[in-house]
Protein backbone atom coordinates (compact mmCIF):
# COMPACT_ATOMS: atom_id res chain seq x y z
CA UNK A 1 0.00 0.00 0.00
CA UNK A 2 1.41 3.37 -1.09
CA UNK A 3 0.37 6.64 -0.51
CA UNK A 4 0.26 9.08 -3.24
CA UNK A 5 0.03 12.95 -4.22
CA UNK A 6 -2.39 14.01 -6.47
CA UNK A 7 -0.84 15.82 -9.67
CA UNK A 8 -1.66 18.56 -11.54
CA UNK A 9 0.00 19.04 -14.86
CA UNK A 10 3.37 19.03 -13.52
CA UNK A 11 2.95 20.34 -10.16
CA UNK A 12 2.07 18.35 -7.21
CA UNK A 13 -0.88 19.58 -4.56
CA UNK A 14 -0.53 17.32 -1.44
CA UNK A 15 -3.29 14.93 -1.20
CA UNK A 16 -3.02 11.48 0.49
CA UNK A 17 -4.52 8.50 -1.22
CA UNK A 18 -4.37 4.77 -0.58
CA UNK A 19 -3.34 2.94 -3.98
CA UNK A 20 -2.69 -1.14 -4.31
CA UNK A 21 -0.10 -1.75 -6.67
CA UNK A 22 3.16 -3.37 -7.25
CA UNK A 23 5.86 -1.36 -9.22
CA UNK A 24 8.67 -2.78 -10.85
CA UNK A 25 12.04 -1.22 -10.88
CA UNK A 26 12.60 1.49 -12.98
CA UNK A 27 14.75 1.00 -15.95
CA UNK A 28 17.97 2.99 -15.96
CA UNK A 29 18.28 5.07 -19.65
CA UNK A 30 21.74 5.35 -20.88
CA UNK A 31 22.82 7.58 -23.71
CA UNK A 32 24.84 10.53 -24.30
CA UNK A 33 23.92 14.33 -23.10
CA UNK A 34 22.14 16.96 -24.62
CA UNK A 35 23.41 20.80 -25.19
CA UNK A 36 23.22 23.12 -27.12
CA UNK A 37 20.85 23.37 -30.59
CA UNK A 38 21.85 19.96 -32.15
CA UNK A 39 21.58 17.03 -29.46
CA UNK A 40 22.83 12.92 -31.15
CA UNK A 41 22.25 10.69 -28.21
CA UNK A 42 19.57 11.84 -25.85
CA UNK A 43 20.67 12.29 -22.36
CA UNK A 44 21.04 9.89 -19.35
CA UNK A 45 17.96 9.97 -16.99
CA UNK A 46 16.28 7.65 -14.59
CA UNK A 47 13.62 5.92 -14.19
CA UNK A 48 11.85 5.36 -17.35
CA UNK A 49 10.50 1.15 -18.74
CA UNK A 50 9.82 0.08 -21.69
CA UNK A 51 7.60 -3.19 -20.84
CA UNK A 52 9.35 -6.91 -22.21
CA UNK A 53 8.97 -7.28 -25.85
CA UNK A 54 5.67 -9.66 -26.71
CA UNK A 55 5.71 -11.92 -29.50
CA UNK A 56 2.65 -9.96 -31.32
CA UNK A 57 3.85 -6.74 -31.58
CA UNK A 58 1.87 -5.58 -34.53
CA UNK A 59 4.64 -4.76 -36.79
CA UNK A 60 3.47 -4.82 -40.56
CA UNK A 61 5.72 -7.54 -42.58
CA UNK A 62 8.43 -5.77 -44.12
CA UNK A 63 8.11 -2.73 -42.18
CA UNK A 64 11.52 -1.43 -40.56
CA UNK A 65 12.60 -0.58 -36.97
CA UNK A 66 14.11 2.73 -36.35
CA UNK A 67 17.55 2.73 -34.73
CA UNK A 68 17.94 2.38 -31.40
CA UNK A 69 19.34 5.88 -30.87
CA UNK A 70 18.11 9.42 -32.92
CA UNK A 71 19.56 12.65 -32.70
CA UNK A 72 17.61 16.05 -32.38
CA UNK A 73 18.38 19.35 -34.08
CA UNK A 74 16.82 22.83 -32.99
CA UNK A 75 16.79 24.62 -36.90
CA UNK A 76 15.34 28.21 -35.37
CA UNK A 77 12.88 29.65 -33.45
CA UNK A 78 9.37 30.63 -35.50
CA UNK A 79 7.54 32.65 -33.70
CA UNK A 80 7.26 34.05 -30.00
CA UNK A 81 5.36 36.13 -27.55
CA UNK A 82 2.37 33.29 -27.91
CA UNK A 83 0.40 33.90 -24.56
CA UNK A 84 -0.22 30.18 -23.00
CA UNK A 85 -0.27 28.34 -26.61
CA UNK A 86 -2.38 25.02 -26.05
CA UNK A 87 -3.27 23.87 -29.69
CA UNK A 88 -1.36 23.50 -32.80
CA UNK A 89 -2.18 23.27 -36.48
CA UNK A 90 -0.74 23.38 -39.45
CA UNK A 91 -2.17 25.12 -42.69
CA UNK A 92 -2.44 23.25 -46.27
CA UNK A 93 -0.09 25.38 -48.34
CA UNK A 94 1.11 27.30 -45.28
CA UNK A 95 0.78 28.86 -42.06
CA UNK A 96 0.24 27.79 -38.39
CA UNK A 97 -2.84 28.39 -36.28
CA UNK A 98 -1.97 28.34 -32.25
CA UNK A 99 -4.60 28.33 -29.75
CA UNK A 100 -4.09 30.57 -26.71
CA UNK A 101 -5.51 28.41 -23.59
CA UNK A 102 -6.48 31.33 -20.94
CA UNK A 103 -7.29 34.51 -23.56
CA UNK A 104 -9.16 32.07 -25.95
CA UNK A 105 -7.96 33.14 -29.27
CA UNK A 106 -6.76 31.48 -32.31
CA UNK A 107 -3.27 33.34 -34.18
CA UNK A 108 -2.07 32.44 -37.38
CA UNK A 109 1.38 32.47 -37.99
CA UNK A 110 3.55 32.69 -40.74
CA UNK A 111 6.04 29.98 -40.12
CA UNK A 112 8.59 31.74 -42.54
CA UNK A 113 8.95 35.19 -40.81
CA UNK A 114 7.16 34.73 -37.73
CA UNK A 115 4.36 37.24 -38.12
CA UNK A 116 1.31 36.75 -35.67
CA UNK A 117 -1.92 37.31 -36.70
CA UNK A 118 -4.86 36.94 -34.13
CA UNK A 119 -7.75 35.71 -36.26
CA UNK A 120 -10.16 36.39 -33.36
CA UNK A 121 -11.72 35.43 -30.12
CA UNK A 122 -13.61 32.10 -29.64
CA UNK A 123 -16.89 33.27 -27.07
CA UNK A 124 -18.39 30.95 -24.42
CA UNK A 125 -14.21 30.24 -23.07
CA UNK A 126 -14.03 29.27 -19.67
CA UNK A 127 -10.64 29.54 -18.65
CA UNK A 128 -9.80 27.84 -15.51
CA UNK A 129 -7.35 25.65 -14.22
CA UNK A 130 -6.12 23.22 -16.70
CA UNK A 131 -9.47 24.25 -18.89
CA UNK A 132 -9.96 27.01 -21.29
CA UNK A 133 -9.62 26.70 -25.28
CA UNK A 134 -7.40 23.67 -25.55
CA UNK A 135 -7.00 21.61 -29.08
CA UNK A 136 -7.47 22.54 -32.50
CA UNK A 137 -8.05 20.70 -35.32
CA UNK A 138 -8.10 21.22 -39.37
CA UNK A 139 -11.27 19.65 -40.78
CA UNK A 140 -10.77 17.26 -43.11
CA UNK A 141 -11.78 18.87 -46.20
CA UNK A 142 -10.21 22.26 -45.41
CA UNK A 143 -9.00 23.12 -48.55
CA UNK A 144 -12.68 23.50 -49.64
CA UNK A 145 -14.91 24.25 -46.28
CA UNK A 146 -12.37 26.25 -44.29
CA UNK A 147 -13.72 24.78 -40.52
CA UNK A 148 -11.40 25.05 -37.82
CA UNK A 149 -12.54 22.50 -35.20
CA UNK A 150 -11.70 23.51 -31.09
CA UNK A 151 -12.53 21.72 -27.78
CA UNK A 152 -12.92 24.15 -24.70
CA UNK A 153 -14.07 23.86 -21.59
CA UNK A 154 -17.24 26.33 -20.81
CA UNK A 155 -19.19 27.39 -17.47
CA UNK A 156 -20.52 24.02 -17.63
CA UNK A 157 -18.84 21.36 -19.70
CA UNK A 158 -15.73 20.55 -22.34
CA UNK A 159 -16.95 20.14 -25.77
CA UNK A 160 -16.07 20.23 -29.22
CA UNK A 161 -17.34 23.29 -31.75
CA UNK A 162 -16.33 24.46 -35.68
CA UNK A 163 -15.75 27.43 -36.57
CA UNK A 164 -15.80 29.14 -40.37
CA UNK A 165 -12.23 30.92 -41.30
CA UNK A 166 -12.44 33.55 -43.41
CA UNK A 167 -9.39 35.25 -44.44
CA UNK A 168 -10.97 37.93 -46.07
CA UNK A 169 -12.10 39.67 -43.30
CA UNK A 170 -10.01 41.95 -41.11
CA UNK A 171 -7.77 40.71 -38.77
CA UNK A 172 -9.41 39.88 -35.09
CA UNK A 173 -12.88 38.89 -36.73
CA UNK A 174 -11.94 35.79 -39.49
CA UNK A 175 -13.57 33.41 -37.52
CA UNK A 176 -16.84 32.78 -37.61
CA UNK A 177 -19.68 31.89 -35.09
CA UNK A 178 -18.88 28.37 -33.12
CA UNK A 179 -21.35 25.51 -33.66
CA UNK A 180 -21.58 22.96 -31.06
CA UNK A 181 -20.74 19.51 -32.36
CA UNK A 182 -20.36 18.00 -29.39
CA UNK A 183 -20.63 18.66 -25.96
CA UNK A 184 -21.28 17.32 -22.37
CA UNK A 185 -17.89 16.05 -21.55
CA UNK A 186 -17.37 16.53 -17.94
CA UNK A 187 -15.11 19.55 -16.75
CA UNK A 188 -13.27 20.46 -13.63
CA UNK A 189 -9.78 22.10 -12.25
CA UNK A 190 -7.98 19.41 -13.19
CA UNK A 191 -7.64 16.54 -16.25
CA UNK A 192 -9.68 18.42 -18.78
CA UNK A 193 -8.32 16.31 -21.49
CA UNK A 194 -8.36 18.72 -24.68
CA UNK A 195 -6.42 17.08 -27.46
CA UNK A 196 -8.46 16.49 -30.63
CA UNK A 197 -7.33 15.02 -34.20
CA UNK A 198 -8.98 13.93 -37.20
CA UNK A 199 -7.67 10.53 -38.55
CA UNK A 200 -6.57 8.58 -41.20
CA UNK A 201 -10.48 7.49 -41.33
CA UNK A 202 -11.45 11.06 -41.36
CA UNK A 203 -13.51 10.57 -38.01
CA UNK A 204 -12.73 13.24 -35.13
CA UNK A 205 -10.63 11.39 -32.67
CA UNK A 206 -11.08 13.55 -29.02
CA UNK A 207 -9.00 12.84 -25.87
CA UNK A 208 -10.51 13.77 -22.48
CA UNK A 209 -9.72 13.48 -18.66
CA UNK A 210 -11.98 12.13 -15.77
CA UNK A 211 -11.83 16.00 -13.96
CA UNK A 212 -10.28 14.25 -10.71
CA UNK A 213 -13.73 12.49 -10.55
CA UNK A 214 -11.28 8.58 -10.79
CA UNK A 215 -14.57 6.73 -11.10
CA UNK A 216 -15.68 8.56 -14.38
CA UNK A 217 -12.82 6.27 -16.59
CA UNK A 218 -14.44 3.19 -15.55
CA UNK A 219 -17.27 4.06 -16.16
CA UNK A 220 -18.28 3.56 -19.81
CA UNK A 221 -21.32 6.01 -20.11
CA UNK A 222 -19.44 9.28 -19.12
CA UNK A 223 -17.38 11.00 -21.41
CA UNK A 224 -14.66 11.49 -19.10
CA UNK A 225 -11.21 9.61 -18.87
CA UNK A 226 -11.67 8.36 -22.67
CA UNK A 227 -10.74 8.52 -26.34
CA UNK A 228 -14.17 9.37 -28.04
CA UNK A 229 -14.44 8.74 -31.79
CA UNK A 230 -16.81 10.88 -33.84
CA UNK A 231 -18.31 11.74 -37.68
CA UNK A 232 -17.38 15.63 -38.54
CA UNK A 233 -21.06 16.45 -37.63
CA UNK A 234 -20.56 14.86 -33.81
CA UNK A 235 -22.10 11.75 -34.08
CA UNK A 236 -20.60 8.45 -32.52
CA UNK A 237 -18.76 7.26 -35.75
CA UNK A 238 -19.66 4.11 -37.47
CA UNK A 239 -18.06 1.19 -36.38
CA UNK A 240 -17.20 1.97 -32.64
CA UNK A 241 -16.51 -1.17 -30.31
CA UNK A 242 -19.52 -0.05 -28.05
CA UNK A 243 -22.80 0.75 -30.63
CA UNK A 244 -24.27 3.99 -30.46
CA UNK A 245 -21.48 5.26 -27.78
CA UNK A 246 -18.63 7.45 -28.78
CA UNK A 247 -16.46 5.93 -26.46
CA UNK A 248 -13.84 4.26 -28.36
CA UNK A 249 -11.30 3.71 -25.50
CA UNK A 250 -11.57 3.94 -22.05
CA UNK A 251 -9.64 3.45 -18.35
CA UNK A 252 -7.67 6.57 -19.01
CA UNK A 253 -6.95 8.98 -16.23
CA UNK A 254 -6.24 12.42 -18.93
CA UNK A 255 -5.28 11.82 -22.33
CA UNK A 256 -3.17 14.85 -23.52
CA UNK A 257 -1.74 13.52 -26.87
CA UNK A 258 -3.02 12.01 -30.24
CA UNK A 259 -0.83 10.65 -33.15
CA UNK A 260 -0.99 7.95 -35.37
CA UNK A 261 1.88 6.30 -37.63
CA UNK A 262 2.48 5.47 -40.83
CA UNK A 263 0.28 2.41 -40.51
CA UNK A 264 -2.16 4.34 -39.30
CA UNK A 265 -2.05 3.10 -35.64
CA UNK A 266 -3.15 5.27 -32.91
CA UNK A 267 -1.14 6.40 -29.95
CA UNK A 268 -2.05 8.51 -27.18
CA UNK A 269 -0.22 10.00 -24.57
CA UNK A 270 -1.63 9.92 -20.75
CA UNK A 271 -0.91 11.99 -16.81
CA UNK A 272 -0.10 9.68 -14.22
CA UNK A 273 -0.91 10.45 -10.56
CA UNK A 274 2.37 10.59 -8.96
CA UNK A 275 4.30 7.18 -10.72
CA UNK A 276 3.63 6.57 -13.85
CA UNK A 277 2.91 8.65 -16.89
CA UNK A 278 2.45 6.55 -20.39
CA UNK A 279 2.64 6.19 -24.00
CA UNK A 280 0.00 4.29 -25.03
CA UNK A 281 -1.26 2.15 -28.16
CA UNK A 282 -4.61 2.47 -28.72
CA UNK A 283 -6.87 -0.70 -29.23
CA UNK A 284 -10.62 -0.02 -29.97
CA UNK A 285 -12.43 -0.70 -26.69
CA UNK A 286 -9.82 -1.59 -24.77
CA UNK A 287 -9.37 -0.61 -20.75
CA UNK A 288 -6.44 1.12 -20.08
CA UNK A 289 -6.56 0.71 -16.17
CA UNK A 290 -7.13 3.94 -14.46
CA UNK A 291 -7.90 3.93 -11.90
CA UNK A 292 -7.11 0.47 -11.26
CA UNK A 293 -3.60 0.26 -12.55
CA UNK A 294 -1.22 2.96 -12.89
CA UNK A 295 1.23 2.12 -15.86
CA UNK A 296 1.98 -1.63 -16.24
CA UNK A 297 -0.31 -4.41 -14.91
CA UNK A 298 0.06 -7.69 -14.39
CA UNK A 299 -4.24 -8.04 -14.90
CA UNK A 300 -4.74 -9.16 -18.45
CA UNK A 301 -8.13 -6.98 -18.74
CA UNK A 302 -5.93 -3.60 -18.96
CA UNK A 303 -3.74 -2.70 -21.49
CA UNK A 304 -0.47 -2.05 -21.01
CA UNK A 305 1.15 1.23 -22.33
CA UNK A 306 4.56 1.14 -24.65
CA UNK A 307 6.32 2.88 -22.56
CA UNK A 308 5.84 5.22 -19.06
CA UNK A 309 8.42 7.34 -17.04
CA UNK A 310 8.34 8.76 -13.45
CA UNK A 311 5.84 11.80 -13.31
CA UNK A 312 9.19 14.48 -12.45
CA UNK A 313 10.65 13.20 -15.70
CA UNK A 314 7.12 13.54 -18.27
CA UNK A 315 4.08 15.02 -17.23
CA UNK A 316 3.71 14.40 -20.69
CA UNK A 317 1.37 16.62 -23.25
CA UNK A 318 1.23 16.53 -27.14
CA UNK A 319 3.01 13.92 -29.28
CA UNK A 320 3.51 13.27 -32.59
CA UNK A 321 4.73 10.48 -35.16
CA UNK A 322 8.18 10.96 -37.29
CA UNK A 323 11.23 8.73 -38.46
CA UNK A 324 9.69 5.54 -36.78
CA UNK A 325 9.30 6.96 -33.80
CA UNK A 326 6.42 8.63 -31.32
CA UNK A 327 7.94 12.12 -30.36
CA UNK A 328 6.44 13.27 -27.05
CA UNK A 329 6.50 16.47 -24.91
CA UNK A 330 6.70 16.95 -21.36
CA UNK A 331 5.93 19.80 -19.05
CA UNK A 332 7.17 19.30 -15.64
CA UNK A 333 9.76 16.74 -17.43
CA UNK A 334 11.02 19.86 -19.58
CA UNK A 335 12.22 17.54 -21.78
CA UNK A 336 11.38 16.19 -25.50
CA UNK A 337 10.99 12.15 -25.61
CA UNK A 338 11.80 10.19 -28.46
CA UNK A 339 10.10 6.36 -28.36
CA UNK A 340 11.33 4.23 -31.76
CA UNK A 341 8.60 1.49 -32.37
CA UNK A 342 8.28 -1.99 -33.71
CA UNK A 343 4.77 -2.07 -34.77
CA UNK A 344 3.10 -0.70 -31.45
CA UNK A 345 6.11 -1.61 -29.22
CA UNK A 346 8.80 0.18 -28.43
CA UNK A 347 11.95 -0.83 -30.10
CA UNK A 348 14.40 0.44 -27.37
CA UNK A 349 14.72 2.79 -24.47
CA UNK A 350 13.17 5.52 -24.67
CA UNK A 351 15.72 8.98 -25.19
CA UNK A 352 15.47 12.44 -23.86
CA UNK A 353 16.29 15.75 -25.61
CA UNK A 354 16.33 19.04 -25.10
CA UNK A 355 15.95 18.39 -21.43
CA UNK A 356 15.88 22.27 -19.73
CA UNK A 357 17.00 24.18 -22.81
CA UNK A 358 12.99 25.61 -23.39
CA UNK A 359 11.18 24.64 -20.03
CA UNK A 360 7.59 23.69 -20.29
CA UNK A 361 6.89 21.44 -22.84
CA UNK A 362 3.60 21.24 -24.65
CA UNK A 363 2.78 20.74 -28.12
CA UNK A 364 4.43 18.81 -30.78
CA UNK A 365 3.07 18.33 -34.44
CA UNK A 366 4.77 17.14 -37.58
CA UNK A 367 5.98 19.30 -40.15
CA UNK A 368 6.57 16.72 -42.80
CA UNK A 369 9.23 14.36 -43.60
CA UNK A 370 11.88 14.55 -40.76
CA UNK A 371 10.78 18.30 -39.32
CA UNK A 372 8.77 18.71 -35.99
CA UNK A 373 7.05 22.06 -34.68
CA UNK A 374 7.20 22.27 -30.90
CA UNK A 375 5.69 24.73 -28.96
CA UNK A 376 6.73 25.90 -25.13
CA UNK A 377 4.71 25.96 -22.52
CA UNK A 378 6.02 28.61 -19.63
CA UNK A 379 3.57 31.08 -19.91
CA UNK A 380 0.85 28.93 -18.29
CA UNK A 381 1.13 29.81 -14.31
CA UNK A 382 3.20 26.70 -14.19
CA UNK A 383 6.35 27.57 -15.60
CA UNK A 384 9.35 30.54 -15.36
CA UNK A 385 8.68 32.68 -18.72
CA UNK A 386 12.10 34.14 -20.19
CA UNK A 387 12.29 36.61 -23.05
CA UNK A 388 10.33 35.35 -26.20
CA UNK A 389 8.47 33.12 -24.06
CA UNK A 390 5.98 30.88 -25.49
CA UNK A 391 7.52 30.31 -28.82
CA UNK A 392 7.37 27.68 -31.66
CA UNK A 393 10.29 26.30 -32.45
CA UNK A 394 11.19 23.84 -36.07
CA UNK A 395 13.34 20.75 -35.04
CA UNK A 396 15.10 18.23 -37.61
CA UNK A 397 14.96 14.81 -35.88
CA UNK A 398 16.31 11.41 -36.32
Amino acid sequence: MTGRTRRVEGTKIVQRRVVTGVLATALLLTAGCSSGGASAGGEAVAPGRTPAASSSSGQAPGESTPPAKGSVKVLRTVAEGLNSPWGLAPIPGGGLLVSSRDKATITRVDERTGKKTELGTVPGVAPEGEGGLLGIALSPDFASDHMIYAYFTSASDNRVVRMLYDARKPAGRQLGAPDTIFKGIPKGFIHNGGRIAFGPDRMLYVGTGETGDRGLAQDRKSLGGKILRLTPEGEPAPGNPFPGSPVYSYGHRNVQGLAWDDKQRLFASEFGQATWDELNAIKPGDNYGWPDAEGRSDDPKFHNPVAEWHTDVASPSGIAYAEGSIWMAGLQGRRLWRIPLKGTEASAAPQAFLSGEFGRLRTVVSAGGDKLWLTTSNTDGRGNPKKGDDRILELEVK
